[in-house]
């Protein structure tokens, strides 16, 4: 069957005929059958070089041979124990060595846990309830974060379920605004937990801190007693061995991860500070569990990947990025565009705007149409980017130089037919 032919069966037995609102592309999505190093195939007998990588975690590309067979040896031993495995262990020390907070691990199934379980944390460790998130930024599907996560009304649950005493004590500021968080905390430190944040907001395009912002944080929380909490989902062993707190050089109370820690399984962790982690249960009194908490599988596929990200593949990486955004500003300047090109590392995005783009609603301004145009475009070309003009764009150690320039072909293509 064609992808045509199965969303419109899909719809019948999935709600949208999808399992996540971001694969909703229209007309209709293509759907995969394999992917194999950067690129994507797809029912319809298409291949696409892809800078989604299902949303960031195939940081090695799709199908990663050594990967591949690390988890092929584990599935022969089994899916699930119920039990601890010696490579939790493994894992945990390898975070810990790498991570400048991470003095103590638990992991869990997904970055919303690994959330969820932080802002718990924080809230037992601190006495207090209330916390911080930035406007735009996402830091999962639960409650108390599905709080103007890309849209909805100032202060009001983005989703209906969600009740307003829920979200009573998530409070939101723009991103990158000292006088903000300074006029908040002064109003609210007896109450506040913990402020929550991407370093570099990946829900929302790509957004990076301005100068000196996270240091500012980190004072202003040290200071009146509030847990700094960085979600490092997308950020985490993507833009330096030890995550943005490496690369920006601050250290947070606790970090949460997903996506590359999985090495492409399901996968979600929590670390932190040792005075903090212990207590979570059975060591202390804050709850947390779960069936497939260090499923075997993922905890191999990570253990695997980790092995191949050393300071010779991030600086491979950086290579890679300044390529894509330099061309990209070349391909702009030549067409008289100031549409700025965001990114550092091995993440990038193009906003269809005139306007700076420090926080969300910066990045709002941005034509929304006219990114759905490039997006047909791109994918006509046989290169695949993430369906939104607010999600970021990824690159893996699978790209070449040569996939790089035939992109680049394809995005200049991409925005003269503006």
């Amino acid at each position: 069957m064609k992808s045509e032919d199965l969303f419109k069966e899909a719809k019948n037995y999935l709600p949208g005929g999808v399992d996540s609102p971001v694969r909703a592309i229209k007309p209709y999505p293509f759907f995969a059958i394999k992917g194999e190093g950067p690129r994507l195939f797809d029912v319809d007998g298409n291949s696409y070089l892809d800078y989604c990588l299902a949303y960031g975690p195939l940081v090695l590309g799709h199908a990663y041979p050594p990967v591949m067979e690390a988890v092929s040896k584990q599935l022969s031993m089994g899916t699930a124990y119920g039990v601890p495995t010696e490579n939790e262990i493994k894992l945990a020390k390898e975070v810990v060595r790498r991570v400048p907070c991470a003095e103590m691990v638990r992991f869990v199934n997904s970055g919303t846990e690994a959330t969820m379980s932080a802002i718990r944390l924080a809230r037992a460790v601190t006495g207090k309830s209330k916390i911080v998130k930035f406007e735009g930024a996402y830091h999962g599907a639960h409650d108390y974060v599905l709080v103007k996560s890309g849209s909805g009304a100032f202060g009001l649950p983005d989703s209906p379920g969600v009740p307003e005493e829920t979200t009573k004590n998530t409070l939101l500021v723009p991103f990158n605004d000292e006088e903000a968080i300074t006029s908040l905390v002064g109003k609210e430190k007896e109450e506040l937990a913990a402020i929550i944040l991407e370093p570099v907001m990946g829900n929302v395009g790509c957004i990076p801190p301005k100068k000196g912002f996270l240091e500012f944080l980190r004072k202003i929380t040290a200071e009146n007693n509030i847990i700094l909490i960085f979600d490092e989902v997308i950020t985490g062993f993507r833009i330096a061995e030890g995550g943005a707190q490496e690369y920006f050089g601050v250290t947070p109370d606790l970090v949460t991860f997903g996506k590359i820690l999985g090495g492409g399984f399901p996968i979600g962790a929590l670390a932190g500070k040792r005075e903090f982690m212990e207590r979570i249960a059975p060591a202390g009194d804050v709850y947390q569990a779960g069936t497939f908490n260090g499923n075997p599988i993922s905890i191999t596929a990570g253990l695997e990947t980790m092995k191949h990200l050393d300071k010779d593949f991030y600086q491979a990486m950086n290579v890679k990025g300044l390529e894509m955004r330099r061309g990209l500003e070349n391909i702009l300047e030549d067409a008289s565009l100031n549409y700025p090109v965001a990114g550092l590392s091995s993440m990038f995005q193009i906003y269809f705007t005139d306007n700076e783009v420090w926080d969300y609603s910066q990045a709002k301004s941005a034509d929304t149409e006219k990114f759905n145009s490039y997006f047909q475009t791109l994918l006509g070309s046989g290169v695949f980017i993430p369906p939104s003009q607010f999600e970021c764009c990824f690159l893996s150690q699978a790209h070449s130089s040569e996939d790089i320039q035939k992109t680049l072909e394809a995005m200049e293509k991409g925005i003269k037919t503006l």
